[in-house]
């Protein structure tokens, strides 16, 4: 094979990278801000925590910024405001696979992201003008981001051969977990010593001056890249010739009817219950139960997501590794990945609820459980691209989907079981992420499938008549 240093695809996998780093800064830093844009009184009767967990002495007695704007804002609002994001994000996930697939994935991509940078600019704005408008501006940035993955895996369609997929994919989507390790404190540090607005202005700048980049380094496919080395661009077109479907028109039927794809969307619903469960309400359990201060709470938020981080590295090589020399087969890479990324998760989210006040376990429980979750992408995440290299965008659209309800209702749904705030209630949101996991590694493990499906090659409906 060609060198990976300095390829054309690495590159790529690379500003990917960044890309997912933003989006992801973008998308998390609301929930630290949200924690210091509300008012102390109306987000909790404080004497509901204080009898679950000791307060920790802080360390820290730095000058805390308090210029910030405060907003009344109860609990149930605040549910609204961090699903909102979601509400957007769900409508662009198919238009964005179908879109990327005809136009491309690379301006698709770069607009999304640079749409999503605009709107967090204008979070601070909104959030004075009215909860309307900033749960409006969210959505907005929701359908900015909606259409990134879809777009990335339709690009990866044409620029990643079969068997680099996962170190390549893994790269790329990476980047979605640092910027929530990097963030998550980031944000937490520049609420406690600038301002919460600032949280979204330094964000939202680093993602246009990102964009830049991309529209000037990236194409689309190897043969329209400006500085590809021909063995290079060979070595790829060559890898993907009996992989990719000529026609112009996308099986929609044979595609619904298709278990296999069920198994993903099954799989990804599953994960992200629990993934956006976590994402959106660390902080607040954190605060209320185990009671951290902000900025204990963002780097503490963050080291889960760390763990997640290097997993997704790591088992992307261990992936491509036992297909490649130890001739593992393909579906049985992605079930046994799967099956660890999403039972590991489970076992651990419910034990994170039950040791009580020792936050040191519960920190470290939550960080395995969401660390073990990186083997996800390298299970069903990318078997989209096994099953339909050609219509991947389509299929990640159709997955995420689904995948996205959960970001939608789950914080919700959290929010309503825990009013009270108990360690009792917080239980019962965890158990109810972790059944969901099991079911999901279940029937993924079922039913999935490492081959390119009939209906997604060219000559499908000659066969058929």
């Amino acid at each position: 094979s060609v060198p990976a240093c300095c390829s054309a695809r690495y590159n790529l996998a690379l500003l990917a990278c960044f890309g997912f780093f933003l989006l992801y800064a973008l998308r998390v830093n609301l929930s630290v801000a949200l924690v210091d844009m509300v008012e102390l009184n109306t987000s909790l009767a404080k004497n509901v925590t204080s009898n679950v967990c000791p307060e920790h002495s802080s360390t820290i007695n730095a000058p805390r910024n308090t210029t910030g704007v405060k907003y009344s804002w109860d609990a149930d609002t605040q549910g609204w405001i961090l699903g909102s994001f979601f509400y957007g994000y769900i409508i662009t996930q198919i238009p964005g696979g179908y879109l990327a697939s005809k136009i491309g994935g690379k301006l698709l991509l770069g607009f999304g992201i640079f749409g999503t940078s605009v709107f967090t600019l204008l979070t601070p704005l909104a959030a004075n003008l009215g909860v309307g408008y900033l749960i409006a501006v969210r959505a907005l940035e929701g359908l900015g981001e909606g259409v990134t993955f879809p777009a990335m895996h339709s690009m990866w369609s044409s620029w990643a051969p079969p068997l680099e997929r996962s170190k390549l994919l893994s790269i790329s989507y990476a980047g979605a977990q640092l910027g929530t390790v990097v963030s998550l404190p980031l944000s937490g540090l520049i609420c406690y010593y600038m301002n919460w607005v600032y949280v979204f202005y330094i964000f939202g700048a680093l993602g246009v001056l990102w964009w830049f980049f991309w529209m000037f380094l990236v194409s689309d496919t190897p043969e329209t890249h400006r500085s590809i080395s021909h063995a290079e661009r060979e070595y790829i077109l060559s890898s993907l010739k009996d992989q990719l479907s000529t026609q112009k028109s996308v099986p929609w039927r044979a595609m619904l009817e298709s278990l296999p794809l069920w198994a993903i969307v099954v799989a990804h619903f599953s994960y992200n219950w629990t993934f956006y469960t976590l994402l959106t309400l660390l902080p607040t359990y954190m605060k209320e139960i185990l009671r951290f201060d902000a900025q204990e709470n963002g780097f503490l938020s963050a080291l889960p997501y760390f763990g997640c981080w290097l997993c997704i590295i790591l088992s992307g090589q261990i992936a491509d590794y036992l297909r490649e020399k130890q001739n593992f087969s393909t579906v049985c890479v992605r079930k046994c990945f799967t099956l660890i990324g999403m039972i590991g998760p489970a076992v651990f989210l419910v034990a994170a609820g039950f040791i009580g006040c020792n936050y040191a376990l519960a920190v470290a429980f939550v960080t395995i459980s969401t660390t073990l979750g990186g083997f996800c992408t390298s299970g069903y995440s990318i078997n989209h691209l096994d099953i339909a290299p050609s219509y991947a965008g389509i299929l990640l659209g159709i997955t995420n989907s689904f995948a996205t309800i959960p970001g939608m209702v789950g914080p919700v749904i959290a929010k309503n079981l825990t009013h009270n705030n108990t360690v009792g209630e917080w239980q019962m949101v965890f158990y109810i992420a972790a059944s969901i996991n099991l079911f999901g590694a279940i029937f993924f493990a079922l039913f999935a499938s490492g081959e390119v499906q009939d209906w997604a090659v060219s000559g499908y409906h000659l066969h058929r008549n």
